[in-house]
């Protein structure tokens, strides 16, 4: 990787290994310019396949039916590691989005609702968003609980006692390259400092996850 690789050549057991532009990992496909376009695609044609299935084998579309078969079988695909491979493009983020948009809209009674109306209904919100929420559960575990010693080499803390904005907010670093700014150690800390006070010093996990929920209340 890098524009600097200076491209050598290995070789195992007396043959020499081919070079390769993209790679698997734990189900993640990363490709030489670390983009996210592939494995986003790969996600969002798991997921659509297996909403192809659900839909010629259940007869039902209430949403008692729809909404559990989404959640167990369709969107793990969607948001497995999404942590690592986020989407970095709108494009790709509406390749995500529209798996979900097309199971929504299988539900009866909603056909001709707005996207947005229909997760309002179901009491859901855009993938957009949790991943949103996920990330900032995954920095407060870094943070304060249980990943703490980890965390120490992920984050810089600026702590101050302004009285405005949470007082344990996370230095912002530099970058060169423009792709830098999509890592998960990079475009949290913004949404970090946003939070507000109470949220930041939640006294366990459970509460930070409730006071994170009215933080991004206002969000779909």
């Amino acid at each position: 990787m890098s524009r600097d690789n200076p491209k050598h050549k290995y070789s195992l057991g007396g043959e020499w290994l081919k070079s390769s532009p993209e790679e698997k990992d734990l189900g993640v496909l990363v490709d030489d310019k670390l983009s996210m376009s592939q494995q986003s695609a790969l996600a969002a044609q798991k997921a659509n396949r297996i909403l192809g299935f659900i839909k010629k084998s259940v007869a039902s579309r209430s949403r008692e039916v729809i909404l559990p078969l989404y959640s167990a079988l369709m969107r793990p695909h969607l948001e497995y590691c999404v942590q690592l491979w986020s989407p970095q493009h709108r494009k790709d983020m509406h390749v995500l989005e529209q798996g979900q948009r097309r199971a929504m809209k299988m539900i009866q009674g909603l056909e001709y609702l707005s996207y947005k109306d229909r997760l309002r209904e179901l009491g859901l919100f855009s993938l957009e968003k949790r991943r949103l929420w996920g990330d900032l559960i995954a920095a407060c575990q870094y943070l304060n609980w249980p990943y703490r010693k980890h965390g120490e080499g992920l984050f810089t803390r600026v702590c101050s006692d302004r009285t405005r904005g949470n007082g344990c907010k996370l230095k912002e670093s530099r970058f060169r390259l423009d792709i830098r700014k999509k890592f998960f150690t990079m475009r949290v800390v913004k949404h970090w400092n946003r939070l507000p006070r109470e949220a930041v010093d939640a006294s366990s996990l459970e509460v930070f996850k409730a006071r994170l929920d009215g933080a991004l209340s206002n969000l779909v």
